[in-house]
């Protein structure tokens, strides 16, 4: 797993939880040292490791955990950087939906070792729609429902999320939008403006 997937986790700790919290899971699972380097890649194993160490340490599902990580990764002031590249994806959120088969593309632009699991949208009749994560971590689908919330809202969009089945090796979220002009969503501007 890239160096940044597991350093947006340990973040996601140290800013909700503090340095204590994150000290303390990485020490349940011997991580030496206790903090991941962004631009390295690590077993997938040890992503495994870390994230139900966090759910044991929080004394939640894991799958929980990893919607509470998607949310964090579009909405916390320090990730503003993935929420543009997000954003990127359409002037409304049925567009951010069709764009994001191409969102393993698009990261891999950003940061070129960076590979995400693979999805794929599947528009059916009246704003429904399934989106299809593979990959062989469990829980990838909760931690696009994370995303998924926080897109709707940041877009002002009125969208129901489910966690429809999962197989091996992939997971599948129902999504129905309800209305595309719900609320005002967040600003954003193309470019970004100067401090």
């Amino acid at each position: 797993m890239h160096g940044l997937i597991n350093r947006s986790i340990q973040n996601y700790m140290i800013d909700n939880h503090g340095v204590e919290a994150w000290r303390t899971v990485a020490a349940r699972i011997r991580l030496s040292p206790p903090e991941f380097e962004a631009m390295l890649s690590y077993p997938d194993a040890i992503t495994g490791a870390v994230l139900d160490a966090i759910a044991d340490y929080l004394h939640r599902p894991r799958i929980d955990v990893m919607e509470d990580v998607g949310a964090y990764l579009v909405s916390h002031p320090k990730t503003e950087a993935v929420r543009r590249l997000l954003r990127f994806g359409g002037v409304n959120f049925e567009d951010f939906l069709h764009s994001l088969d191409d969102l393993p593309d698009r990261a891999r632009m950003a940061v070129a070792e960076l590979h995400i699991p693979a999805i794929e949208l599947h528009p059916h009749a009246e704003g429904r729609f399934s989106l299809v994560c593979h990959s062989p971590m469990e829980g990838f689908g909760h931690f696009m429902m994370g995303v998924l919330r926080v897109m709707a809202d940041d877009y002002g969009a009125l969208a129901l999320l489910e966690l429809e089945s999962c197989e091996r090796n992939y997971e599948t979220v129902r999504i129905q939008l309800i209305e595309t002009d719900f609320t005002d969503g967040r600003a954003f501007e193309l470019g970004v403006q100067a401090s």
